[in-house]
């Protein structure tokens, strides 16, 4: 018989799963595995050895090994390396910021999407992580750190969209009152842009923030960067965020990664200014991530300031990211590739 992930289960189906026993067992085992993080049947001890002993026989408990772990010197930015039950690993990165920490997590173990300068995409697709495995990532930072982490992002290795179902099922459990009780007002969300998804997501009416990968001012630059621009055209994808704007109330956060010499001339910061004109939003500006698989590297400083500067003075909400966890490569994707690369 397979072993029910606990760990996915929301309040109700752990009290289905656990039919027959008294009903406040089912909130005894939810606050072991969210809120004390166990990751240990024999431990939960104010459960009987009897439930014990059938847990044991009928679930499993998902939890992350710790891998690798790796802590910028310059900024304090501690990057993991996660290994998953069957043997996969994922990436997730711990930011320090004025409001406290942050975590990037990742949704899948590599991505389809394809997009040229990312990291991610480069080993290729494997699978969907499971609720669970999304959620664990969180757990086990906050474990290992010794401290509540208050932000999430889910930008790390994968579309989230991609894996939209185990996603929604992630936002439910993080954001329960009896367990990690997160506000989804302090969470993001990126996608490079499947449109069909962001309805669906802008009908649920999460309170989420929405980030989207746009890296360019039109569809001739963007097709060669992202091939999911070749399925919904710029037009197409600013519409649903239009629609997502509307729906929620919630301003969507644009990312642009700023590539020398393909996407940083004054003529793209004018035509990106002029298709976001009149929209809820917000444009946040990244010096692209140098990985060895491509030649873009980052915009020369006063090239950003430049860009910034322009969708500014056009009325853009204009931010540049700050560069973090530079010394220990700190944009998901690129660990999990070197340690593939050290194993084969």
């Amino acid at each position: 018989m397979e072993k029910q992930d606990l760990l996915s289960m929301t309040p109700p189906e752990l009290e289905e799963f656990l039919a027959g026993q008294p009903k406040f067992r089912a909130k005894q085992l939810f606050d072991w595995l969210h809120v004390k993080k166990e990751t240990e049947f024999s431990r939960m001890s104010n459960l009987p050895k009897s439930l014990i002993s059938l847990l044991e026989e009928r679930a499993e408990l998902v939890f992350l090994k710790q891998r690798k772990k790796l802590v910028s010197q310059i900024d304090g930015t501690v990057k993991y390396l996660f290994e998953l039950p069957d043997g996969e690993w994922v990436e997730s990165v711990v930011m320090q910021y004025e409001h406290g920490r942050s975590i990037c997590i990742s949704t899948q173990v590599g991505c389809k999407m394809g997009c040229s300068f990312c990291a991610s995409t480069k080993a290729g697709f494997v699978r969907n992580l499971r609720p669970s495995e999304i959620l664990a990532q969180i757990y086990a930072a906050q474990t290992d750190l010794g401290e509540r982490i208050g932000h999430v992002v889910l930008m790390g290795i994968g579309e989230p969209l991609d894996n939209y179902d185990n996603v929604l099922r992630f936002l439910e459990l993080v954001s329960a009152e009896q367990g990690n009780n997160l506000s989804l007002r302090n969470l993001s969300l990126s996608t490079c842009g499947l449109v069909d998804r962001i309805y669906d997501l802008a009908e649920k009416r999460l309170g989420l923030t929405l980030s989207v990968s746009l890296h360019a001012p039109n569809d001739r630059i963007r097709n060669q960067t992202m091939p999911v621009s070749l399925r919904w055209p710029m037009e197409e994808l600013l519409e649903a965020c239009r629609y997502y704007m509307e729906k929620t109330g919630r301003r969507v956060s644009f990312e642009y990664a700023l590539i020398r010499g393909f996407n940083d001339s004054e003529e793209a910061a004018l035509e990106l200014a002029a298709r976001l004109k009149g929209m809820l939003c917000h444009v946040n500006l990244i010096p692209v991530n140098e990985i060895r698989e491509t030649d873009y590297r980052k915009s020369e400083k006063k090239q950003v300031a430049d860009f910034q500067a322009l969708l500014l003075k056009k009325g853009v909400n204009t931010t540049v990211r700050r560069t973090l966890g530079s010394d220990i490569s700190a944009a998901c994707g690129q660990l999990r590739r070197e340690t593939i690369n050290e194993e084969e």
